[in-house]
């Protein structure tokens, strides 16, 4: 750490070390926490709609510090994380578990795809850090007879296609890939150790007799979990995909999300397998294969994710929602082909008589969302299919997705070179699933 700094802004943590007393902590400072005490607040959209605080405790903070110590990860190690420490993942696991370790961490502000291995290379990193979209992005730069040159012997994260997953080991030489399940607020995880390609985990025995967990079967079109004529959930058999839920206990605790017991109420999931019992909804659908792999398949609800980012339906609805001449919005995630996770596109219902502006849409999208939340495709609609309780319906929207053949609404696609939405005629949508069109 360096003693004199550049920028005002920043305390020499070498410096404040030395002048700091050499005497024990006082007991009193530390007199009211416990290992349920709140450590850190960090916000998540999780599957449930607006961004909430979770509340992570300190019991949940030790265990987030222990993942790179499990994952073999030494004092001698130096660790690359090129994720934002808002982030769980770039914050518990990369630089707090770095701290932990006694690792040495190299933080950078933003991730670059084509200075990655340079700095790697560079800094001698034997640890790299991801989520999913980042290793595309490197397996998308231009080839290099310098590819396997560099010492980086492991990468832990979550969210790795096994398209992708296979191709960066293919290009970039033998890394021990770490694949990871968790959530931010959830009370389980699980992490690949034997590296089966595509799989986030395997059913331990003894993992699930401490943290009881289930596959449920899900009806996506109701939005909820399937339930039998007795009021029970029903478990799906192996190979088939269901909705995880964890049972809520004293060693496997949900906190849930800071002064919004709402929300918290949202993710307990009651009278499971028997009356009384409680559960949290994971609001993920995985499947167990017939070797007792675990393989992550999508997310329910409102949430999808693009970009590596959770992206909340509701409050992109409410922003477009705001344009004068849109009635309605509904807003969901549909997938593109050899591209991770799903892309946002929007429902509109136009108010009678008004009609959709292309440019002041674009305007107001790119005002109030970040760049991984706008609606790249917009479907202008009559009538919007609801439930008998009002509930707006998805599964067929995201069913035809963006393709034009699939309806005879109008489409329109977020073109940033124009700065406006351009119509989504046959041969853009081409263009779109041959990445002619990047995304």
């Amino acid at each position: 750490m360096a003693e004199e700094l550049k920028s005002s802004r920043m305390r020499s943590l070498t410096r404040a070390a030395r002048e700091s007393s050499d005497a024990d902590v006082p007991q009193t400072f530390r007199a009211n926490v416990s290992f349920t005490s709140p450590a850190v607040y960090i916000y998540t959209s999780g599957t449930t709609g607006l961004p909430k605080a979770a509340v992570i405790t300190q019991t949940r903070l030790l265990a987030a510090l222990a993942v790179l110590a499990s994952n073999g990860v030494t004092d001698t190690d130096v660790i690359y994380v090129t994720l934002p420490l808002y982030h769980t993942a770039g914050f518990l696991v990369g630089f707090m578990g770095s701290v932990e370790t006694g690792s040495t961490i190299i933080l950078r502000r933003k991730f670059s795809a084509s200075q990655f291995w340079d700095e790697c290379r560079t800094h001698e990193v034997t640890v790299i850090q991801y989520i999913g979209e980042v290793l595309r992005y490197l397996c998308n730069t231009p080839k290099s007879d310098r590819d396997k040159e560099h010492g980086v012997r492991l990468a832990i994260g979550n969210g790795l296609r096994p398209d992708v997953w296979r191709e960066f080991l293919q290009r970039f030489g033998h890394i021990e890939v770490r694949e990871f399940y968790a959530s931010t607020e959830g009370n389980l995880g699980f992490v690949n150790y034997v590296g089966k390609i595509g799989a986030v985990g395997r059913v331990s025995w003894l993992h699930k007799k401490l943290f009881p967990y289930a596959l449920i079967q899900y009806d996506t079109e109701r939005d909820e979990p399937v339930r039998n004529s007795r009021g029970l959930c029903v478990e799906v058999p192996k190979g088939q995909t269901g909705l995880l839920v964890s049972r809520i206990t004293g060693l496997a605790p949900f906190v849930g999300y800071a002064q919004n017991e709402a929300q918290t109420e949202k993710k307990r999931l009651r009278d499971v397998f028997k009356s009384g019992d409680l559960y949290f909804n994971s609001g993920d659908l995985l499947k167990i294969d017939h070797d007792n792999f675990i393989y992550f398949q999508d997310r329910v609800g409102d949430t999808f994710r693009w970009k590596g980012e959770n992206v909340a339906t509701t409050e992109v609805s409410d922003i477009i929602s705001a344009l004068e001449f849109v009635q309605e919005a509904n807003v969901y995630g549909v997938r593109v082909p050899g591209h991770e996770g799903r892309i946002g596109m929007a429902a509109l219902k136009l108010m009678e008589g008004m009609e959709f502006d292309r440019t002041e849409t674009f305007n107001h999208v790119c005002r109030f969302l970040p760049g991984y939340a706008r609606p790249r495709f917009i479907r202008i609609q009559s009538s919007m299919d609801v439930t008998g309780t009002f509930k707006q319906l998805k599964f067929r929207l995201v069913e035809a997705g963006f393709n034009p053949s699939m309806t005879s609404d109008p489409l329109y696609f977020l073109c940033e070179r124009e700065r406006t939405y351009v119509s989504l005629t046959p041969s853009v949508y081409r263009q779109i699933v041959s990445h002619a069109i990047k995304l």
